[in-house]
């Protein structure tokens, strides 16, 4: 049934495609993609009538969907059916209030993912944000993520341009398959686009202000930028390449600084909320991976140290890693020591080698505790929880780690709209 339905959307996409002749922004990497997808699609609207993804719709079901404009059918057969005679409907038709640019986020969770989605919507821009070790059992190696990767740069429009993150090796690398001009967004000195000067403003988590405040440059000029609502460097990367997807379209850094006050962090990405007992909550529940379980112990040791918190990591497994397993969670283990955690709470079987690790590293393991579930966990918190603590979330999709989020939240009411995919 799946197959058909995919087959079927790829043909009616496809005629869309043709009918209306969109820009196409297409967004990969192994992390950052969706945070980049938000960022760009709220500076691109400053000038343009933009489409973006619908929800998390990313793979060879949802990215025809999000160009036909469509909701999924879940599970229902009946519910199906009707979506794809009225895709059908509209992939003949043209619709003069369609989008001119469609910003598409495109997932690869196995070889083959990316050419797919690329021969659907061909883009014309190309994003590439970084890449790790997600989805490393389906790959076999980090190298053939990059190749899978870079497929977007190799199926760019030959009037397009590529935007690749000039802080990643492997992303940078790419440049050297283009055929098309290269724009190098990241903090390195180099960049074609640069943030600088960047600060955390974070306050208590009882309607205070959190974000992140810093400078981009480009073309010779510089503006300051301020993201709220989410902190760390990779909320940065998104604003980055956003600011240079931007001025590829002709957009100007005014425009661009302006645009980015309208970004809203997705649910799940290191999103700030307001926790119980006037506390704060990192929210990075959306995926992991050590390379972004890193980034997002990073944010705790870079807090502002105006004032003593106590730093909580409440850290579930990372899934799909094959022979990366271990040595991952192991890094995590060392990784929340260095970076000054003064409790870890740890949910899921794999999470033994991060307590192992962290215990090699010197942390006491009597502020380690473990846990079978993410409710015990949550409810272990709660307990520990004084005013003014801090609380990282993070863990792989498939633990459900915004369950122990939602016991933390000072307004549960709120997570069905603002936590990732929460499950009663």
């Amino acid at each position: 049934m799946r197959k058909f339905i995919q087959k079927v959307l790829a043909k009616q996409a496809k005629r869309k495609m043709e009918k209306q002749k969109p820009a196409v922004v297409g967004i990969t990497g192994s992390v950052g993609k969706s945070s980049a997808k938000q960022a760009v699609g709220a500076v691109l609207k400053r000038a343009f009538k933009v489409g973006v993804n619908l929800k998390n719709y990313n793979n060879e079901v949802g990215v025809p969907l999000t160009v036909l404009r469509l909701p999924s059918g879940g599970r229902s057969a009946w519910r199906w059916f009707g979506i794809l005679a009225k895709g059908c409907w509209r992939s003949w038709r043209r619709d003069k209030a369609y989008p001119e640019i469609l910003v598409l986020e495109m997932a690869a969770d196995q070889p083959g993912d990316i050419t797919y989605l690329a021969d659907i919507a061909r883009p014309d821009v190309a994003v590439v944000t970084a890449v790790g070790e997600s989805h490393l059992e389906n790959f076999g190696s980090v190298e053939n993520i990059v190749k899978e990767k870079q497929v977007l740069i190799q199926r760019l429009a030959k009037d397009g341009a590529a935007i690749l993150n000039r802080d990643d090796e492997r992303v940078w690398a790419m440049r050297e398959k283009s055929k098309v001009p290269v724009t190098g967004f990241g903090f390195h000195d180099e960049s074609d686009v640069r943030a600088h000067d960047v600060s955390m403003v974070f306050k208590d988590g009882a309607g205070g202000e959190c974000g992140m405040q810093f400078k981009i440059s480009a073309r010779g000029s510089t503006i300051p930028v301020f993201l709220p609502g989410v902190l760390g460097r990779q909320a940065i990367y998104a604003a980055l390449a956003a600011a240079a997807v931007g001025l590829v379209k002709g957009m100007n850094l005014v425009e661009i600084a302006e645009g980015l006050r309208d970004y809203e962090p997705p649910p799940g990405r290191t999103r700030c909320l307001t926790g119980i007992k006037r506390t704060l909550l990192i929210d990075d529940t959306y995926n992991a991976a050590p390379r972004s379980m890193r980034a997002a112990l990073q944010i705790l040791r870079d807090l502002p140290a105006d004032t003593p918190r106590r730093k909580f990591a409440v850290l579930g497994d990372m899934l799909e890693l094959g022979s990366a397993s271990v040595p991952g969670h192991e890094e995590a283990g060392r990784t929340a020591v260095e970076c000054g955690v003064d409790h870890l709470i740890l949910v899921g079987e794999r999470m033994g080698d991060a307590k192992k690790a962290a215990v090699a590293a010197g942390f006491p393991a009597e502020r380690i505790n473990h846990f079978g579930s993410t409710d015990d966990a949550g409810r272990f918190v709660q307990e520990m929880l004084k005013q003014g603590d801090v609380v990282l979330v993070k863990g792989s999709r498939g633990m459900h780690m915004d369950r122990v989020v939602k016991e933390l939240m000072a307004d549960p009411l709120l997570a069905e709209r603002l936590l990732v995919d929460y499950h009663e």
